[in-house]
């Protein structure tokens, strides 16, 4: 089995697990300012970035990719060490994983915005919402799956505009090489509807090591990603941490987020 992944930079092992299909794309930037303080390895579960794009790709599980960045941590960790690792989206759901998992070798990890919404108590309903979301893409394509899944995620009722996109009869439904051309179609029609049906272990999550921090975006206030948020940092009694813009904070505030991600690992003073 081969495991895709990218190494930067020197210092402590940072491992960084992406959003969506596991994609790096977009994550450029942060991870050079990352590189400065530590050995960023950037994994990449489904090789998207090392030519796979296109292959087949059959639905995934959270815990294939924890096990790929446990490998990966097997490759790159020197003896005796503990890394930190930072998830985000589908990419904290692995995390959350890993963490549960694998706690020995690791010292700290961030959880961004992980869609782990059977923590909720209307978990049944937001997990139907996310359902509706691949069907409406298998339906009617992107654009009309984006409209159902932002209206999930900001909590509200679809405007008209987007309902109009969901009724579109010019919509054609994506052949299966659409499905496998792009990794936002993949996530959408591979990893959403599983990672968002995980259930993380609040007990193993709850223990004292590795330390765990829960991040939200601040922007994300209201929306479900950060209750959602909230929620899981409650009940595994974890830090909760606001970090830099909305649920795409990582990629709209560089800088920033790649400064707070920094002090939330190894705190000044």
């Amino acid at each position: 089995m081969s495991d895709h992944y990218d190494v930067r930079g020197t210092g402590p092992v940072l491992l960084i697990v992406p959003g969506g299909a596991g994609h790096p794309m977009g994550l450029e930037n942060p991870t050079a300012l990352l590189s400065e303080h530590f050995t960023v390895v950037t994994y990449d579960p489904l090789g998207l970035a090392h030519g796979r794009l296109g292959k087949p790709v059959e639905e995934q599980r959270v815990e294939w990719w924890s096990e790929g960045a446990a490998r990966v941590l097997d490759a790159v960790l020197p003896e005796g060490e503990s890394a930190y690792v930072f998830g985000t989206s589908a990419g904290a759901v692995a995390a959350l994983d890993l963490a549960s998992r694998h706690p020995a070798r690791l010292r700290h990890v961030v959880a961004h915005e992980p869609p782990v919404v059977t923590v909720l108590p209307d978990a049944e309903r937001q997990r139907a919402m996310f359902t509706e979301v691949r069907d409406t893409y298998r339906a009617r394509g992107v654009e009309a799956a984006s409209a159902r899944m932002t209206a999930g995620l900001e909590e509200r009722d679809l405007t008209e505009q987007e309902l109009a996109k969901l009724s579109d009869a010019g919509d054609q439904p994506p052949s299966l090489i659409d499905e496998l051309a792009t990794p936002m179609a993949i996530s959408l029609t591979r990893v959403l509807v599983p990672f968002t049906s995980y259930a993380p272990d609040l007990a193993a999550l709850s223990a004292p090591s590795p330390r765990l921090t829960v991040a939200m975006g601040v922007d994300s206030a209201g929306q479900l990603l950060h209750r959602t948020a909230t929620v899981l940092a409650r009940r595994t009694g974890s830090a909760a941490r606001q970090f830099p813009g909305g649920h795409l904070g990582l990629l709209t505030h560089p800088a920033e987020f790649a400064a707070r991600l920094r002090e939330t690992l190894v705190p000044v003073g």
